[in-house]
């Protein structure tokens, strides 16, 4: 099928016409549906005319929030070329890598990595548009808005077959291993809107303000076309920083943001919190990683019952599971919720077998958000994916009541003479300890077991402990076989640009110069 992405828009510009449909704090920049849709024509218009962005070719945009908004899928969709996404606090090394992997024949910057980066992008052929005014003349570059002067809000006459044409590229978390890059159509996004319109406690809605904090380059981009056809206002915030975001709430009567379980224990000792009025939020998405039940009944008590779990994956761009507010009750709090519309779920063994309700196994995916592979990446693409499922590599199981329950992934199970051990389970009882901030717990070498557990904990501000007591709390909860053989109070813990805890790189440094036993 054939979509004219612009079209289908126009009548979102008519309906909510001005009605406020996104806000940059930073840049203190405001458009109503009808100024973002004349906007985002006019830069597609650009990109095409200007840049010579054609069909088959690519750019790249390494930017903050606010300027990757306006050449996010509202954008991306209108237009010939397909767009990467990548986080802009990625390394330069990984930055560069994907550059010479895409070869975009674009790249938008920020303005504060031109130095260090112009050369580079140049060498490689990228023609290169900062999104402020340069400081100096450079060969190669242009300003983005000098290049939107004079050119046309008229709708791009672009056609794309929905469900084949790529138009969006963006790389994996690398939490477990290499980048790869994944490839999406526009049917994969609009099956991820139209995955969260089919649940029974809506998210979206007219009045939705919702305040992205996260990268949009990656998980909290997915919020951006459901909030748009539903007629709501997105605002970005650049800073990660969790004092601008109760402020931020507060001076935009925000209803709806996404964080992170990490920011969401943070917020439980912020002063901020209770100086700034949160009333006004509504709804509190968290994914990503999983969350401690027990600190989830802090946050809900603190806050209120607001909270929905989302769980998904690069791969399958919706909403693969969802914990509602109202399956927030104490019997489902570890669960990430019940299986989504339209998602078909396996839990499979090893040979690749389903297994009956209630047994674990590797959890496969496959729904209109799927996508179809890895770009350039036959291998991965063949080892990852099987008759349109996508293999997560998470574990876990369907209960009898329909809740999905992630164990862990595949290669952080800890084998420790001869039982399994779930790195999730033993963090979850950790994080349940008053003192705990956050945890990883990996397996580390033994010549006896193989492997034995460890944890590297980071305690909350004010608090004491003693690692010897924190074994003991496991052991009261978990059973000695579980509990950490060993506690290692750190000050802080490896996490993405996203949040995430790098549980890769705590036991990487463990395992230098040796071979994993865990397959």
């Amino acid at each position: 099928m054939k979509v004219n992405f612009a079209r289908a828009l126009r009548p979102l510009a008519v309906r909510h016409a001005e009605r406020e449909a996104l806000v940059n704090i930073e840049r203190n920049r405001r458009y109503t549906h009808r100024e973002l849709q004349a906007l985002t024509n006019r830069i597609v218009n650009m990109m095409r005319q200007r840049l010579g962005l054609r069909r088959g070719d690519c750019y790249l945009c390494i930017l903050e929030n606010d300027n990757l908004s306006l050449l996010h899928v509202w954008t991306a969709l209108k237009g010939e070329a397909a767009v990467a996404y990548t986080n802009l606090r990625d390394s330069f090394d990984e930055h560069r890598w994907q550059v010479e992997f895409l070869r975009p024949k674009v790249v938008f910057i920020e303005n504060a990595l031109l130095d260090r980066y112009f050369d580079m992008l140049r060498d490689l052929g990228a023609t290169v548009v900062c999104m402020d005014p340069p400081g100096e003349p450079r060969e190669g570059l242009h300003h983005f808005f000098d290049l939107l002067e004079g050119v046309s809000d008229a709708e791009p006459d672009v056609e794309h077959v929905a469900d084949a044409d790529v138009l969006v590229y963006r790389f994996t978390g690398g939490t477990t291993g290499k980048s790869k890059c994944a490839q999406y159509t526009m049917d994969n996004w609009l099956a991820m809107r139209d995955g969260l319109y089919a649940e029974e406690d809506p998210i979206y809605d007219e009045a939705t303000r919702e305040l992205h904090v996260a990268p949009i380059s990656h998980g909290s981009g997915l919020g951006l076309l459901p909030c748009l056809f539903r007629g709501g206002c997105t605002v970005t915030q650049n800073a990660p920083d969790l004092k601008a975001w109760c402020r931020n709430v507060e001076a935009e009567k925000i209803t709806k943001a996404g964080l992170v379980p990490t920011l969401v224990y943070w917020l439980l000792d912020l002063p901020e919190a209770a100086q700034h009025d949160l009333s006004t939020l509504r709804t509190i998405t968290y994914g990503a990683a999983p969350i401690s039940p027990a600190k989830l009944e802090q946050v809900r008590a603190r806050f209120g019952n607001i909270f929905v779990q989302l769980y998904g994956a690069t791969e399958c761009l919706q909403a693969v599971a969802l914990l509602s507010k109202a399956d927030h009750t104490p019997e489902h709090l570890a669960s990430a919720g019940r299986v989504a519309p339209g998602v078909e779920l396996l839990v499979v063994d090893d040979e690749g077998r389903e297994q009956p309700t209630g047994s674990t196994g590797e959890i496969w995916l496959r729904s209109r958000a799927t996508i179809s592979g890895y770009r350039g990446n036959p291998e991965g693409t063949a080892a990852e994916f099987a008759g349109g499922f996508w293999k997560s590599g998470d574990l876990g199981y369907v209960d009898a009541q329909g809740f999905l329950y992630i164990v862990d992934r595949k290669k952080d199970m800890i084998i420790t003479g001869g039982f399994n051990v779930y790195a999730v389970e033993v963090e979850a009882a950790l994080n349940a300890h008053a003192a705990v901030a956050m945890s990883a717990v990996v397996g580390v070498p033994h010549d006896d077991w193989g492997e034995a557990v460890q944890a590297e904990v980071v305690l909350r501000p004010g608090c004491e402990v003693e690692a010897v007591e924190l074994v003991e709390h496991v052991k009261g909860l978990l059973g000695r076989f579980k509990a950490p053989k060993a506690v290692v109070l750190v000050d802080a813990l490896p996490v993405s640009a996203v949040g995430k805890v790098l549980r890769r790189q705590v036991r990487d440094k463990y395992w230098k110069d040796r071979a994993r036993r865990v397959s």
